[in-house]
């Protein structure tokens, strides 16, 4: 097959979006597909098979997109029909001017186009202060519908937890393909040598961007509040626009956090060091990092917020929920880990089977079903032979 991938997004493989869309492109590629991706990345210029668009100028609000990790491309139609021409199929991975652009040219060249969900409404209401706005984050996801999601052959969610709440906001009747980004096979429970500085000390993790929705905060607080705090070390992974408030709130600390982005052999060995994985969210579609931590075999203590996939992980809802943004709930439940030593073992070689469904070969497999399918459901309605 050719299939073209419209990349609003792309970037450093530092974010959920990038990392989840390099993926699936790369095991396209080893399956033996053709892939052409069309994305704003100048670095890319010049490297096989990216067709590179010119990024949007925000004016005075670029250092504000920049310091967001975001970069937008303008919809620039000579250079996705060109991209587009002759491909099977057609897979955006952001709901913006490119991939919107990109829907209704697909279908005037008789090509049929898929879409990934990777943003909530929450991720752009965040930025206006209206991220607890229920109207604003309606609007958001019927903007979106609207756009890009009500005209697509088929979307791929990557959990159900996303595609409920988007069918019931939007009415959305479109094919869904909940198919999880997948957990690669390094993450796995191993025996690692701990860093001398954590030995003896209650390792607890948390992996995710730097930002408001995902609540760094309320870990911070509870950590403050545990019965072991002087006993505790904080591993923050990731990075993004809150770091410097973060990093201001601990700075009394006497064990100081460990900040910073860490490449995947790094993180395999930290979540293999930890003693706890928190994952505080109240905004996120899937979570793959807190997957990876499951998979490792560590013990899990999760917000049950509403608008999180997270809380549909808990394998114990009393033990491994705690009640979202309350930092005295967190830290009783920390509380209760640390003093249960055996039992955290014993729970953490269940997360490692629970994880199991999650295998990322097996999920690639079922993104190359999906593109295979929506091509030969779409050649056989409108007269073309996709390529084998």
């Amino acid at each position: 097959m050719v299939i073209t991938f419209v990349c609003d997004v792309l970037g450093e493989e530092n974010n959920g979006t990038t990392i989840a869309t390099m993926n699936v492109i790369r095991k396209m590629r080893s399956a033996g597909h053709q892939v052409r991706i069309v994305c704003p990345d100048e670095d890319r210029v010049g490297q096989e098979g990216y067709y590179v668009a010119r990024s949007i100028n925000f004016g005075p609000f670029n250092s504000y997109v920049r310091h967001n990790g975001v970069q937008l491309a303008h919809a620039d139609v000579d250079l996705l029909r060109s991209a587009i021409e002759g491909a099977d199929i057609v897979h955006c991975n952001f709901p913006a001017f490119l991939s919107c652009k990109a829907v209704d040219l697909a279908h005037e060249m008789g090509i049929p186009v898929t879409s990934s969900f990777n943003a909530q409404a929450e991720n752009y209401t965040n930025h206006v202060g209206l991220i607890n706005s229920a109207a604003a984050n309606r609007k958001v996801y019927r903007f979106m519908n609207k756009h890009l999601f009500s005209k697509l052959d088929a979307i791929h969610y990557a959990t159900a937890f996303i595609r409920n709440l988007f069918q019931k906001e939007t009415g959305n009747s479109v094919p869904a393909y909940v198919i999880s980004n997948g957990v690669k096979p390094e993450f796995k429970p191993r025996e690692i040598a701990r860093r001398k500085e954590w030995v003896g000390k209650t390792v607890i993790l948390y992996s995710a961007r730097y930002s408001k929705e995902k609540d760094q905060p309320t870990l911070i607080r509870a950590i403050e509040r545990s019965k072991h705090f002087d006993d505790i070390v904080l591993v923050l992974a990731g990075s993004g626009p809150t770091e410097k408030k973060l990093r201001k709130m601990t700075a009394e600390w006497k064990n100081q956090p460990v900040f910073g982005f860490h490449p995947h052999d790094e993180m395999v060995e930290i979540y293999n060091s930890a003693d706890l994985y928190v994952h505080p969210s109240i905004i996120d579609l899937e979570a793959i990092s807190c997957l990876e931590g499951l998979a490792c075999g560590i013990t899990p203590v999760l917000s049950d917020s509403p608008r999180a996939a997270i809380s549909t992980f808990a394998l114990d809802k009393e033990k491994n929920l705690f009640k979202a943004r309350n930092p005295m709930d967190l830290a009783k439940k920390i509380d209760y880990w640390i003093e249960h030593p055996e039992e955290a073992k014993e729970n953490g070689r269940r997360y490692v089977e629970f994880a199991r469904q999650f295998d990322f070969d097996f999920c690639m497999d079922r993104m190359e079903k999906m593109f295979l399918e929506v091509a030969s459901q779409y050649a056989a309605t409108h007269g073309r032979k996709p390529t084998a």
